[in-house]
């Protein structure tokens, strides 16, 4: 094994030293990459913005980059191979050549002086006037090859003077002022900026659209700057262009607004039906299968109102996601006419295709679970896209999917969990809520109402086979556009346990609260979820979800009314659930330019049984560890709090989870080359419970023991990201088990192996 090393790295030692430049000119010279770029900056700072323009500008990969433009890989093979293989090669050599072969990125091509009057243009437009930037070559022993250096020296920026704005002759020009002055950028003391300018431009130009000048333009504002005046100030005065067309000037409201609907592929002769709504004339070109009222509900303008913009966007939004057009069609229709008023009128066109219904979908999945189970699935699903004629969605699921676990060490080995899973899922989903209007949701967006019904049986062999049928109704609605939210007035879910092991039954004989969280029972829940996503700067994106479950309280209520008073409350015969449960994740991403982002994630959550349950459903409990959680251990081997079972084997599979859980991750991801990615992270996190158990000792929460109970890993990953898909792959290194050892110290890890845990997922685990 040794040997074959050796020549390995002998031949990988003998290509990097071979010519990679025999068989350019006379004059070429390989570009191999940036040396620096160095930013001279002794009286004043360039601004991040500018400096990230500068990059891009210079950002030329060479020949096998590793971190572009700075650093390449050591072993050129592609350019190895066109230097000393020919061209005109034939059969699996040729066919090497071609798929290896990698052409020299030339001096000449990057063309650095080109670059350096890229780098001026974009300091002037962002009133860095007297700046300037210049290149060297950087040539080493060979001096067929050199980098380039690239010297910025900073100096103060031109700044805003006084402004001046329009003559406010008329009431178009007004507003333009007005919508000028409340401009952020538009201030006196500002940095001079070509690209804010055109912005305000276009802020003003968007916000006049959306106040009936439809067809006014960015064109029509320009700007006089004087920078002779005042040293390093530039005085600005606002002109509208002396060409502004006439319909420009002019306001327009909304006359007529027609809607024609019609078969995407229509077959046979087609009947024209009339229909008169107070939203527009709808004409159906039958056979079309839709409700009258379903077209008219998406159209956002309004006969008579001003003709705005985001009228037209929104209405084109609001078609779209229904989902059941193939081509949708918006055509504003400007008339001779005008009002008495002198304003203009416009009609509005709109013209919609109906898809055809039915969408039949056949997946072969690789499955991936938080619980580092993977494994091929196979889903067939039927939808109807038009259910009801209204844009109601109709599906029906059929799964079935084969599991392995694969995260491995981590101090523990899982065994054989090979499980299997098969199910049904139905769903019908309203596009508009079916609820009261104490809601108020947003009508900038399309809101749902989701019926659904499923069944499932679960295997777990060795351990138990269980089903389940469950039933729900959810309301799904915008507030704004960066928050949602999901509510759940009724979910009702029935588990059976159909089978188990004697080795399962024994542990569940003499561990009473996992028998109650085993036991068959029906879970009555009332379930809320709020998500907030937004970007709050170009840097920084911050996503919150806060979920809130209590089940069985009102059962509760309803059979206290009722007059039962037996210790246990039953339904169909069968004990339902009640508890209540909480649950926030905070996932926030800092963006550090060239697909590189610091990702940082903290959940908390806390479930309690209470009433007429002794211990909160296995289904509803928490577990850490696994390839979305602590990393450097596998899934459910933690916890809960310091409690580790005397055989560490099968058996404690299903015993480590608990009703509190705290995680905190951070993930450092970065482009290697093409579609991968790799990526450092560090865990930590565990379970507890939050009220004592005789089977489990030291696992309740302690405020004295709770930063030596959390399980501290590091690691790192690779990822092969194509955007749709997402293959990770995560090697994890435990640095603390919450549990006794044998070792001490913080680092209690007996042997290294022992905490090393591989895992293999789909998707990003956060």
């Amino acid at each position: 094994m040794k040997t074959k090393f050796l020549i390995i790295l002998t031949a990988l030692l003998a290509l990097s030293a071979c010519s990679t430049t025999s068989k350019l000119g006379k004059n070429d010279i390989l570009y191999t990459g940036v040396k620096h770029l160095k930013y001279h900056e002794d009286s004043v700072k360039l601004d991040k913005e500018v400096k990230e323009e500068i990059f891009t500008a210079i950002n030329v990969k060479p020949n096998n980059p590793l971190y572009s433009p700075y650093y390449r890989t050591p072993f050129p093979v592609g350019l190895w191979v066109y230097n000393h293989w020919d061209e005109n090669s034939t059969g699996f050599k040729g066919w090497l050549y071609k798929n290896l072969v990698a052409k020299p990125v030339l001096i000449s091509r990057v063309n650095p002086a080109t670059r350096v009057d890229m780098i001026n243009e974009i300091l002037r437009n962002n009133g860095y006037f007297t700046s300037r930037a210049s290149y060297q070559l950087k040539q080493g022993k060979n001096p067929k090859k050199a980098k380039v250096a690239y010297d910025v020296v900073v100096t103060p920026p031109y700044t805003i003077g006084t402004i001046k704005y329009l003559d406010k002759s008329d009431y178009l020009t007004s507003v333009i002022d007005s919508l000028a002055q409340a401009n952020a950028y538009l201030k006196t003391g500002n940095r001079y900026s070509l690209d804010s300018l055109a912005e305000v431009r276009i802020d003003i130009t968007n916000e006049l659209r959306n106040r009936g000048y439809y067809f006014y333009r960015p064109e029509y504002i320009k700007y006089l700057a004087d920078s002779v005046q005042e040293k390093g100030i530039i005085h600005l005065q606002l002109i509208e262009s002396p060409d502004v067309p006439n319909r420009a000037r002019m306001r327009y409201r909304v006359n007529e607004i027609t809607a024609i609907v019609g078969p995407t592929e229509p077959e046979g002769t087609l009947t024209v039906d009339t229909v008169v709504t107070d939203r527009c004339t709808l004409i159906k070109l039958n056979p079309v299968r839709i409700k009258d009222k379903t077209i008219p509900n998406c159209i956002r303008a309004r006969k008579g109102r001003l003709f705005r913009v985001n009228s037209i966007d929104r209405t084109q939004a609001a078609l779209s996601q229904l989902g059941i057009f193939s081509n949708i069609d918006i055509q504003a229709e400007p008339l001779d006419s005008v009002t008495p008023q002198g304003e203009g009128l416009m009609n509005l066109n709109v013209t919609c295709q109906v898809d055809k219904p039915w969408e039949v979908k056949l997946e072969v999945q690789a499955a991936s679970k938080t619980n580092s189970f993977i494994g091929p699935g196979l889903n067939l699903g039927l939808t109807h896209k038009n259910a009801l004629g209204a844009g109601e969605k109709f599906n029906v699921s059929l799964y079935g999917t084969y599991e392995w676990q694969t995260g491995s060490g981590g101090s523990y080995n899982g065994g054989d969990l090979n499980s299997y899973e098969f199910g049904l899922d139905a769903s019908l989903i309203f596009p508009h809520l079916l609820a009261p209007k104490f809601l108020y949701p947003s009508r900038r967006y399309t809101n749902w109402t989701r019926l659904s019904l499923n069944g499932s049986i679960m295997n777990r062999p060795g351990y138990f086979k269980m089903g389940q049928l469950g039933t729900a109704f959810s309301w799904e609605w915008h507030a704004t556009r960066h928050s949602f939210h999901e509510l759940t007035p009724f979910k009702l879910t029935y588990n059976k346990l159909i089978s188990t092991s004697e080795e399962f039954d024994s542990t569940m004989s003499v561990n009473k609260a996992l028998y109650e969280s085993f036991r068959s029972s029906f879970i009555p829940q009332l379930r809320y979820t709020y998500t907030y996503d937004r970007d709050i700067n170009r840097y920084n994106h911050i996503n919150f979800t806060g979920t809130v479950i209590e089940a069985g309280n009102l059962f509760w209520c309803a059979w206290k009314a009722a007059g039962v008073e037996n210790k246990q409350m039953k339904l169909f015969g069968t004990p339902f659930s009640q508890f209540i449960k909480a649950q926030a994740q905070v996932v926030w991403t800092r963006h550090l330019g060239e697909n590189r982002n610091l990702v940082g994630r903290v959940f908390v959550g806390a479930a309690h049984a209470y009433g007429n349950s002794g211990e909160v459903p296995y289904s509803e409990q928490f577990y850490a560890g696994g390839a979305n959680s602590v990393r450097a251990f596998t899934v459910r081997t933690i916890g809960p709090g310091g409690y580790r079972p005397e055989n560490s084997g099968r058996n404690a599979y299903y015993d480590q989870t608990g009703t509190f859980k705290f995680e905190a991750n951070m993930e450092y991801r970065f482009p290697i080359f093409g579609y991968f990615k790799g990526a450092f992270f560090l865990d930590a996190g565990n379970v507890w419970l939050l009220k004592d158990d005789e089977y489990h000792f030291d696992a309740v929460l302690s405020g004295k023991r709770f930063f030596d109970q959390i399980a501290l890993g590091s690691g790192l990953g690779l990822r092969f990201d194509m955007s749709m898909l997402v293959v990770r792959a995560d090697l994890g290194v435990a640095i603390h088990a919450p549990y006794h050892t044998g070792k001490s110290g913080y680092y209690n890890i007996r042997k290294f192996k022992d905490g090393l845990a591989f895992h293999l997922a789909i998707g990003y685990p956060f």
